[in-house]
């Protein structure tokens, strides 16, 4: 690296720990841990593993066979769950391990991001590793093409990290898919991951989830927010030469640090969109907050607290959380804030969007 790590997360992918019929092998864990290891120490730094895999130890342990049903993907989840971190345990040893179980509501509701934030602290200040999976034993919206690269990025928000590191098959992102052009080349530097998505494909092993795609979506998410990506191949050995300053993979710059509440606003689904006229977009771009005389239009359907696109002459401007209701909010549009109670019948709120929860477009890169 070429800066001093404070923090940094670990990505892990089926592919990287497991052999060619698809068991878990545990010398591919130790090495991980070692590498992740030698990088901490070389840097004084902590750690955090995005480790997927426990479907792959689910399945061994319960001596299923692919294709399997969504219970039976549940079952092999909540098995593999324990088994992968009895094998993470043993590979990092003598430090403890901590394990959590994350969904897409525990990044997405406020609270439970905070929650979620303040035990990966905790878990690190007392000198524990976390192992951050999905939850896929329960949360079956989750099982899907790519939810641990996605799971990496939104881990290295909470934990503040410095660099997001994603462990694959292949020693990065190339121009062609090196597992069928082998004269494909390594872009070893990427400054704008939306220059270079179109070279993503599919997941060429039938061992893990994500593909490439996946890898850049979460360098989108990290990248924005001002946290370097690498895409790296090698697993351990890998790790270990990143230690000593040679990147065997492809390194994506960090945009400008983005406080991290509007990183996490920038990145929340949006519910509708408020369109403003041309006095609000100037007030917003300097810095003031959304009133509702400024709002032309309201579209979609939304409630108290969740996110919409803000809106001038067909550009997004950013993303905000609406301290009204779409249906309320299109009662009030246009109308000065001393008439909101006559309209409503309560007034809790003076603007629509306060600047504080209002990511601008410049970090609202997000879904």
């Amino acid at each position: 690296m070429e800066r001093r790590l404070r923090r940094f997360v670990v990505k892990v992918g089926t592919s990287s720990i497991t052999d060619h019929s698809g068991r878990i092998a545990p010398p591919l864990m130790w090495a991980i841990a070692r590498g992740a290891t030698v990088l901490a120490d070389e840097h004084g730094a902590q750690f955090v593993l995005v480790s997927s895999g426990a479907g792959a130890a689910g399945r061994e342990g319960l001596g299923l066979e692919l294709p399997l049903t969504l219970p039976d993907k549940q079952a092999a989840a909540a098995v593999g769950q324990t088994l992968l971190m009895l094998d993470w345990s043993r590979a990092l040893a003598p430090r403890p391990v901590a394990q959590l179980l994350l969904s897409a509501g525990d990044v997405q509701d406020r609270e439970r991001y905070v929650n979620a934030k303040h035990a990966l602290e905790a878990s690190l200040r007392l000198g524990a590793v976390p192992v951050v999976n999905e939850n896929d034993s329960v949360a079956t919206s989750e099982l899907k093409l790519g939810d641990n690269d996605t799971l990496s990025a939104w881990v290295s928000y909470l934990v503040d990290a410095d660099a997001l590191i994603i462990l694959t098959d292949v020693d990065g992102l190339h121009d062609g898919d090196p597992r069928r052009h082998p004269d494909a080349r390594r872009i070893d530097v990427v400054r704008d991951v939306a220059e270079v998505e179109a070279l993503a494909g599919r997941s060429g092993d039938p061992r893990g989830t994500g593909g490439m795609a996946t890898k850049l979506r979460a360098a989108r998410i990290a990248t924005d927010a001002g946290i370097e990506t690498l895409v790296i191949g090698g697993g351990g050995a890998g790790l270990e030469a990143l230690a000593r300053g040679s990147v065997r993979g492809t390194r994506f710059l960090a945009r400008a640090r983005t406080p991290a509440r509007k990183a996490w606003i920038a990145q929340q689904p949006r519910r509708g969109a408020v369109e403003v006229d041309d006095g609000a977009a100037a007030a917003l771009q300097r810095g003031r907050s959304l009133l509702p005389r400024g709002v032309l239009a309201v579209r979609g359907s939304f409630g108290f607290g969740e996110a919409v696109s803000v809106e001038h002459r067909g550009e997004v401007l950013g993303v905000g959380l609406s301290n009204f209701a779409s249906d309320a909010l299109t009662r009030i549009r246009g109308r000065h804030t001393s008439e909101i109670a006559g309209i409503l019948g309560a007034k809790d709120f003076d603007e629509v969007v306060h600047r504080d929860n209002l990511a601008l477009a410049d970090a609202a890169t997000g879904p």
